[in-house]
């Protein structure tokens, strides 16, 4: 059974010592001490621990505790919790405490925890391949004009793949690890939990987990800046209800409105359509009873899209599509683009294909709204494309074919995808 304790007072530290104790230690604060002198106050007891002033670096702080019969030394900090390594508590004795559990765990079961993921559960419930069997119905049901885009065999799976987002977690109670069905050992973060799944886990475990994150729909807490991929996952939908939403409103009263996406609409009024969206999701009313200006509508549309964590254009394929930009040749430019639009995630692909095809309409009323496809190029460019860098001499620099590559999909639309 572990047990801990402070260690006896040191009754040899001065005065002049003990009052330079911070106001976040207690009596197991012992001043200015060195680690002999320190190892002989804790030697008798196992468990016990205090904390004493470096004398090479005065100001700072040492975690002196007892375990098997060795006194540990950890630099100690605060800051506004107490911490040594990346868990944080709100008290020394919660700290010690969840570290004797560590020790003891790391220690006298090292063994098991070696061979804890040897033969993790987590693929032998069949659920990657129920996963990968719902992922390809999905998509049958999702494209129904797939044109020139075209998977083999489980390829179109690996397009579906969602990464899980893992943050350190502190569960209350007993928990086991969903990866390795082993015991979650701590006081506080025993393990890391995925923010769109809620898969717990080990964090050692974490890295070998499978990206094929599920997103719950009653973890997604919100439409606007949440991730497109995990958005229509949670949702079973190939595009996001706002756009959707959006373009249909927009069509149905909109399309020979002058200078429609370039007049912007009243701000705190998209941010009305923002929050009814995230608060009502597809029962938002967005309706000309709501919102009788067009602008608002597409302005709202225009934020979800240069809100997304991952841009429609995704990082990873930003600098290909400017290179195809640049392609002197019109063909060849236009090909490396359609090679570009490929590759890019099925959520992606159809939002993007479906967001072409309504601006390509829009266009067919440019003698009442004034906007062609080298308007919406300038509009859309920085919308949907966005550098992995925030640099704005690079933005800068790529407008130019930020435009031209959004202009090209525009016209070529039935081309393209």
């Amino acid at each position: 059974e572990l047990s801990y304790r402070t260690a006896p007072a040191n009754m040899s530290s001065s005065a002049s010592q003990m009052e330079s104790r911070p106001k976040y230690y207690g009596r197991e604060f012992h001043g200015m001490i060195s680690r002999e002198y320190a190892d002989e106050l804790l030697v008798a007891a196992e468990g016990a621990y205090l904390i004493r002033e470096s004398q090479r670096q005065p100001g700072t702080h040492t975690l002196a505790l007892r375990f098997g019969h060795q006194t540990l030394n950890y630099r100690l900090f605060y800051d506004g919790k107490h911490f040594v390594g990346e868990k944080r508590f709100e008290s020394v004795h919660d700290l010690v405490t969840d570290a004797l559990i560590t020790l003891y765990i790391e220690t006298k079961a090292a063994e098991y925890i070696a061979k804890m993921t040897t033969n993790p559960i987590y693929e032998h419930l069949g659920y990657t391949s129920l996963l990968k069997d719902k992922m390809v119905h999905r998509l049958s049901r999702g494209r129904t004009e797939p044109r020139r885009v075209t998977f083999q065999g489980d390829d179109r799976v690996s397009y579906l793949i969602r990464v899980l987002y893992f943050c350190v977690h502190t569960f209350r109670g007993p928990h086991w690890c969903e990866y390795c069905a082993n015991f979650m050992w701590g006081l506080i973060a025993q393990g890391v939990r995925c923010s769109d799944c809620g898969l717990n886990v080990h964090k050692q475990c974490s890295k070998l987990v499978p990206s094929d994150c599920q997103p719950d729909l009653r973890r997604i807490k919100k439409v606007f800046s949440c991730d497109l991929t995990t958005l229509v996952k949670a949702h079973n939908t190939t595009r996001p209800m706002v756009v959707d939403m959006c373009i249909r409103e927009i069509e149905l009263r909109g399309m020979k409105s002058e200078g429609l996406y370039r007049v912007s609409g009243f701000s705190e009024h998209i941010e009305d359509v923002r929050l009814a969206f995230d608060r009502d999701g597809e029962k938002a009313d967005i309706s000309a009873s709501a919102y009788a200006d067009i602008n608002i509508i597409a302005g709202a549309l225009k934020l979800y899209l240069r809100d997304l964590p991952i841009p429609i254009i995704t990082f990873d394929l930003y600098s290909k599509f400017i290179q195809a930009a640049k392609i002197p040749n019109a063909e060849s430019r236009l090909e490396a683009i359609h090679e570009s639009v490929l590759q890019l995630p099925p959520a992606h692909y159809e939002t993007l294909r479906y967001l072409m095809a309504h601006l390509k309409r829009v266009t067919q009323f440019e003698k009442d709204n004034l906007m062609n496809s080298e308007n919406l190029g300038i509009v859309y460019g920085p919308t949907l494309m966005q550098p992995p860098e925030q640099n704005a001499l690079t933005t800068l620099n790529d407008m130019r074919q930020q435009k031209l590559v959004i202009q090209l999909m525009i016209e070529h639309e039935d081309v393209l995808f």
